[in-house]
Order: C-alpha cells, then sequence, then structure tokens
C-alpha cells in the first residue's frame, strides 16, 4: 500500500522508515545534525514549497541508502493514513 505524502509523492508503507513532526524533533542537536548530513549528501527531497511540517526517512531500495521527504502534511496524518489499510502492508 501506499501512502500520500505531499505534491506529487507516495511512498510504499514498507519503505517508511519513521515519519518525524519537525517541530517536536528539531530541537534535538542529533536531529538538526541528521538532516544537515542529509542535506549535504543530497537525500533530501521536498514535495512541496508549502511550510514544512514533517520528514520522512525512507529506504531507497539499495543497500545503506536513504531518502529523507520534507513534507507539508502532518506527522498525526500521515500516521492515520498508515493506520487506514493496516500499516506494514
Amino acid at each position: 500500500m501506499y501512502i500520500h505524502i505531499g505534491g506529487d509523492i507516495s511512498l510504499l508503507k514498507k519503505n517508511i522508515i519513521g515519519i518525524f513532526d519537525m517541530d517536536n524533533t528539531t530541537v534535538s542537536k542529533w536531529t538538526r545534525q541528521f538532516l544537515h548530513y542529509s542535506e549535504e549528501e543530497g537525500t533530501i527531497i521536498n514535495v512541496s514549497d508549502e511550510l514544512p511540517r514533517t520528514f520522512i526517512v525512507a529506504d531507497n531500495g539499495k543497500k545503506s541508502s536513504y531518502k529523507v521527504y520534507i513534507s507539508p502534511i502532518s506527522a498525526a496524518t500521515l500516521l492515520k493514513r498508515a493506520e487506514e489499510d493496516g500499516i506494514g502492508e
């Protein structure tokens, strides 16, 4: 099953590693470092020009590779979408 995360982007639920609220998680030094490193590596994808509310870390399908998607959709809404059809399908 797919989850629409904003813009024209949908991700397979099984590829999603985590969904993180920007306001709550970016207070951590480690999260800011992770996002900075991901930006330097070119693994961040902004799905919209709207105000970012979440970031989603997803398996890129390659060994030890990931993408970080910046989404305007709240973490609660994305979680609800994931639970609608049963998470992990």
